[in-house]
């Protein structure tokens, strides 16, 4: 069986979706679009759960319209994978340059991890890796003792990853990338291939979410950023503790 594809797209992004669904059509892979929340549209009263004071402290800054966004899309990719009924998904983001082989890996990973579980394809760092499983393709799979390594671009997930992600991820209190990495808190385990299997696409730098400066102008300073620091201190013990010592089987 085909595993479908779902892409996280919002309505603004004409040229991101274009781009995107040509890639597709000459690789042959078929879309599935999911229709991502624009959080700059949505009135922050309006916004769903959202801990704000407890984002503020675990991230230095309060949160931002496209990370409230960013989070709630792929909650609907999560939430629509649940009602389709099939086993497991590549879920993707609109800003990935897909390849030919992906397919064939990305169900390669599938069959070679348990199914419960989520494999990140792409990160912007992967430090300490712990190797777990390896797939008939060759791909290994496994853990980054260090983090977080950024990017919810592109990954594989199964229903029961997904089922399990809609509970214990259902109230932000970080942004997405970070939110998806913390098996400890959500209770999803969630590995990673030691090497990216694709890239960013041609409009990755024509961000949705915030700018740089965006962040920091929003950013506090000094004695008000102790909690951060301290959450950050703890998230290294954590993760630590759980990659070492957890366990799949």
């Amino acid at each position: 069986m085909e595993l479908p594809v779902l892409l996280i797209n919002i309505e603004r992004a004409a040229a991101r979706r274009a781009l995107i669904r040509q890639q597709a059509e000459r690789l042959g892979i078929a879309l599935q679009r999911v229709e991502g929340v624009d959080g700059s549209l949505v009135p922050q009263p309006d916004w769903q759960n959202v801990d704000f004071d407890l984002f503020r402290r675990r991230n230095g800054r309060p949160i931002m319209a496209g990370e409230y966004g960013c989070y709630q899309s792929h909650l609907r990719a999560y939430q629509q994978l649940v009602d389709s009924g099939e086993p497991a998904a590549l879920v993707i983001e609109d800003d990935v340059a897909l390849t030919a082989d992906l397919m064939q890996r990305s169900q390669a990973i599938v069959d070679a991890v348990p199914d419960n579980c989520v494999v990140k394809l792409v990160n912007h760092r992967t430090v300490a890796f712990r190797h777990c499983f390896t797939s008939a393709i060759g791909d290994r799979i496994g853990y980054s003792r260090l983090g977080p390594q950024g990017s919810s671009a592109c990954y594989v997930l199964t229903r029961k990853a997904a089922q399990g992600l809609l509970v214990g991820m259902a109230r932000q209190s970080l942004p997405l990338d970070s939110a998806l990495e913390r098996s400890w808190d959500h209770g999803v385990p969630v590995l990673t291939t030691d090497i990216n299997l694709i890239d960013f696409g041609d409009l990755r730098s024509e961000t949705l979410i915030a700018s740089r400066a965006d962040y920091r102008e929003t950013k506090l300073r000094g004695w008000k950023k102790m909690p951060t620091h301290l959450f950050r201190i703890a998230e290294v013990f954590n993760r630590a503790k759980y990659t070492v010592f957890g366990s799949l089987a």
